[in-house]
C-alpha cells in the first residue's frame, strides 16, 4: 500500500534537518507511543518503521539518493501488508488525520475487510475513530464546521457497523451534538446560490429548536443540559441575519403552531418587516391578527397595534391604542410631547420600525424609515381605498342579513321584554372607556320597519300597519285598565268598542295620507348622520401628511370645538315611533346629567327617561369615587348614531362618541386620562308606562 507520506514527515523533521536532529526526533517518537489501546504488534511495527527511516536519513549516501527521488516526483512510501496499519498510524501522527481516516475506512470495507476478531480489525477500528475525531478538530480550526460534522458522522456510523468501542462512539456523538449550532451557522452563512446547503441548514435549525423545546426551551429537551437558554439566544442572534425575511416568517409560523408564543411574536415582527419594506399592507393585517391573539406575559401590545393602525391610515384607532397603553412612561411622554399627539405617534412608529422591525434580515437593507414615502405610495393608497369599500360592503351585507333575520322571527310581547330586563345583572355591563366584558345578550326580535323596503315592497307597508295596530291596541289596553272599563257592564263595553273602531277607521285614513311623507322626511333627516364618515379612511392619509408639514395642527378637526353638551330641558319620549333626533336628545341628556353628577356638580334625576337600574349604577360609581377621594370629568359628544333595530317595545341604536375621561383627586391633582375616538356604544331603549326609557347600554364594541 502506498501512503501520501515521505520519510521526513514520517519521523517529524524538515528536509534540511541534520543527522543529530533526526536522531533526537527519532528518540522522542519512540518514547511517545500512542496510548489509546493499539495492539503490541502494531506498535512494534511502528517502532521498526521509525528506525528504518532514521537509518536512511542519517546515512549520507542513502539520504542523497532518497532526496534525488523526491526531486523526481516520487513522494509516496510503499508499505507491505503486514506494516500498512503501522504506516497509517504514522500518517495520522504526521498531521494528516483526514487522509489517514479515508484510507482506514476503505481498509475496513469489502473486499479488504479484516478477519472478524483479528488484531488488524481492532487496530483499524480504533484508528478510524481517532482519525475521525482529529479530522473534525482540524476542520473546526479552519471554521469548516459542516465538514467537521461529516467526519464525526461517518466515524459514528463506522463504529456502529463494527459494533465496537461504544465509549468512543458516545464521545463522538456528544462532539457532534456540540458542533450542531456551528454547523448550522456554517451552512446558512454560505452564498444564497448554494441552495442545497441553505435548505439543509434551515431544516437542521428547525429540528434543533423543536428538539430543545421551542425558542423558550420549556419542554423536555432531547439535549438535556446542553445549550442553555442564554447560550441558545446568543446563537440565535447570530443566525437571524443569515435568514431572509420570508424564511423567518415560515420558520416562526411553524414554531407558533407547535405552541411557541415567542415564535408568534417574532412572526409578527417579520410580517411587519416584509409588509413595510415591500409595500405589502396586507401583510400588516396578518401581523396585527397574530399580535392580537398573543398572550405574552409582560407585553404591552397596544402601541405596537397602534403603529400598524397608523401605517394603515387609521388615525383614530392608533390614537386610542396609544392612550390604552399600560406603559406609564409612554403615556407621560405622549402627554408631555410639545407638538401634536399624532406627530408623537409618528416618531414612535418610525423609531420602532428602524430599531426593532427592519433589522436582522438577510434581504432587507436597514436604513432610515421614511413614512412620507409610505403614505405617498399609490399602491398603498389604492389598497386602503379597496379596504374601505370592502368594509362598507360587509357592513351593508351584515345589516341586510340582520334585518332579514329579525323580519322572519316573531315579535315578543311587552311583558316578556320587561321581565327579561328585570333579570339582567347590570353590573356586568361596562362603562364607556372600560374593557368590554362577556355579557348575556337580551335579544327581543320584532318586525322592523325599513324605509327602503317600504318604498319597494307592499308587504312591508302591511307589516308596518300591523305594528301600528299592535301599538294602538297596547295603548288602548292600558287606557281601559286605568279607567277600569273592563269591569263595567257589557253594554258599556260594546259602546266603547264601537267608538274605538270608529276612531280607528279615521286613523287609518289619516295614516295612509301622511305616513309616507313623514317617513321620507325622517329618512332625509337621518342620511347626514349615516354619511358622516364615508371617506374618513382616505382623508386620514392627508391628515398625517398635514401634521408632518404643520406639527402645531390638531389631531381632529373637531378638537377645537367645545365638547360640553349644551344643557336643555329633558322631556319624556311618548311617541310610539320616535325619530333618531329624539333618541339622540335623550342620550345627550343622559350623558350630560351623568357627567355633571360624577363631577360632583349636581344631583342625578332622570327617572323620566332612564331606568332605575342605570341610575343606581351611576350613584354607586359616584359613592366609590367619593371613598377614593376622586371625581371624574367626562366629555362625551355624539358623532354618529344609527338605528340597529326597532319594535313596538324595544329600540336599539349604535352610537359613536368622542369620549374623554379625566380622573382628578379632590384636591384638583391630575390622576389619569382616557381618550377614545371613537368609542362605540350600543344603547337599548324600552317602552314602559307610556314612554321610552334608556334601560341599558354596552360599550367598547
Amino acid at each position: 500500500m502506498e501512503l501520501p507520506l515521505d520519510h521526513f514527515r514520517l519521523i517529524g523533521v524538515s528536509p534540511s534537518a541534520t543527522s543529530e536532529e533526526i536522531l533526537r526526533a527519532f528518540q522522542l517518537r519512540l518514547d511517545k507511543t500512542p496510548d489509546e489501546g493499539f495492539t503490541y504488534e502494531v506498535l512494534t511495527q511502528r517502532s521498526e518503521l521509525l528506525r528504518l527511516t532514521a537509518d536512511l536519513l542519517t546515512d549520507p549516501e542513502s539520504r542523497r539518493e532518497y532526496e534525488n527521488l523526491l526531486l523526481n516526483g516520487n513522494s509516496g512510501l510503499d508499505f507491505s501488508s503486514n506494516r500498512e496499519v503501522a504506516g497509517l498510524i504514522l500518517l495520522w501522527e504526521s498531521g494528516s488525520p483526514k487522509e489517514a481516516f479515508k484510507i482506514t475506512r476503505k481498509a475496513l470495507q469489502p473486499p479488504q475487510t479484516p478477519a472478524l476478531g483479528s488484531s488488524r480489525e481492532a487496530d483499524l477500528t480504533l484508528l478510524a475513530a481517532l482519525t475521525a475525531r482529529d479530522s473534525a478538530i482540524q476542520e473546526q480550526q479552519l471554521r469548516s464546521y459542516s465538514n467537521a460534522a461529516d467526519f464525526l458522522h461517518e466515524g459514528i456510523q463506522l463504529l456502529q457497523r463494527m459494533g465496537k468501542l461504544g465509549d468512543i462512539r458516545k464521545e463522538l456523538e456528544e462532539d457532534l451534538v456540540a458542533l450542531l449550532p456551528y454547523r448550522i451557522l456554517d451552512l446558512l452563512s454560505r452564498d444564497l446560490n448554494d441552495q442545497e446547503s441553505h435548505k439543509k441548514g434551515l431544516s437542521m435549525l428547525e429540528n434543533l429548536i423543536i428538539k430543545r423545546g421551542g425558542l423558550e426551551g420549556n419542554n423536555k429537551s432531547e439535549y438535556k443540559d446542553y445549550l442553555n437558554q442564554e447560550e441558545f439566544e446568543a446563537f440565535f442572534q447570530q443566525i437571524k441575519p443569515f435568514l431572509t425575511v420570508q424564511e423567518q416568517i415560515d420558520l416562526f409560523l411553524e414554531l407558533q403552531k407547535r405552541g411557541s408564543l415567542e415564535a408568534g411574536f417574532l412572526a409578527f415582527l417579520s410580517l411587519t418587516a416584509i409588509g413595510f419594506s415591500r409595500r405589502k399592507p396586507e401583510k400588516l393585517f396578518e401581523a396585527r391578527r397574530i399580535l392580537k391573539k398573543l398572550n405574552l406575559s409582560g407585553l404591552d401590545s397596544m402601541p405596537l397595534v397602534g403603529c400598524l393602525d397608523l401605517l394603515l391610515a387609521d388615525i383614530e384607532q392608533a390614537s386610542a391604542r396609544f392612550s390604552s397603553s399600560s406603559d406609564e412612561n409612554l403615556r407621560d411622554w405622549l402627554n408631555s410631547y410639545p407638538g401634536n399627539k399624532l406627530e408623537a405617534i409618528c416618531i414612535f412608529c418610525k423609531n420602532w420600525l428602524e430599531n426593532d422591525v427592519l433589522v436582522g434580515y438577510r434581504d432587507i437593507e436597514s436604513k432610515e424609515v421614511d413614512l412620507d414615502s409610505w403614505f405617498e405610495d399609490r399602491e398603498i393608497q389604492e389598497f386602503i381605498e379597496k379596504l374601505e369599500k370592502k368594509s362598507n360592503k360587509i357592513a351593508i351585507r351584515s345589516n341586510l342579513q340582520s334585518q332579514q333575520i329579525e323580519k322572519e322571527s316573531s315579535a315578543k310581547t311587552t311583558e316578556e321584554f320587561d321581565n327579561l330586563l328585570g333579570n339582567i345583572d347590570e353590573r356586568k355591563l361596562p362603562w364607556p372607556g372600560g374593557i368590554k366584558r362577556d355579557y348575556e345578550k337580551v335579544e327581543i326580535k320584532g318586525n322592523d320597519f325599513n324605509e327602503e323596503y317600504f318604498k319597494k315592497k307592499p308587504i312591508e307597508f302591511y307589516n308596518y300597519l300591523i305594528e301600528k295596530i299592535a301599538e294602538l291596541k297596547f295603548s288602548f289596553g292600558e287606557f281601559l285598565n286605568d279607567k277600569e272599563i273592563i269591569n263595567r257592564t257589557p253594554y258599556l263595553i260594546y259602546i266603547y268598542a264601537f267608538l274605538i273602531l270608529f276612531a280607528f277607521g279615521i286613523g287609518i285614513g289619516f295614516l295612509r295620507n301622511n305616513l309616507k311623507k313623514s317617513i321620507q322626511d325622517e329618512s332625509i333627516a337621518e342620511k347626514p348622520l349615516i354619511a358622516i364618515d364615508k371617506n374618513q379612511k382616505l382623508s386620514d392619509i392627508d391628515i398625517i401628511q398635514e401634521i408632518k408639514k404643520n406639527p402645531s395642527s390638531k389631531l381632529n378637526s373637531n378638537s377645537g370645538k367645545s365638547t360640553a353638551i349644551i344643557s336643555y330641558e329633558i322631556k319624556e319620549l311618548n311617541s310610539a315611533s320616535p325619530s333618531l333626533e329624539d333618541i339622540r336628545n335623550l342620550i345627550n341628556g343622559w350623558l350630560l346629567s351623568k357627567s355633571n353628577y360624577l363631577a360632583g356638580k349636581s344631583e342625578i334625576n332622570l327617572s323620566n327617561i332612564v331606568s332605575k337600574g342605570l341610575i343606581d349604577r351611576t350613584i354607586e360609581e359616584r359613592q366609590n369615587d367619593i371613598k377614593k377621594e376622586i371625581y371624574k370629568e367626562i366629555n362625551s359628544q355624539i358623532r354618529k348614531i344609527d338605528l340597529e333595530s326597532q319594535t313596538a317595545s324595544r329600540i336599539v341604536v349604535l352610537v359613536e362618541l368622542n369620549y374623554i375621561e379625566r380622573i382628578l383627586k379632590n384636591s384638583g391633582e391630575f390622576v389619569n386620562e382616557t381618550s377614545l375616538n371613537p368609542l362605540k356604544v350600543k344603547y337599548i331603549l324600552g317602552f314602559s308606562n307610556k314612554s321610552w326609557k334608556l334601560v341599558d347600554f354596552v360599550s367598547g364594541l
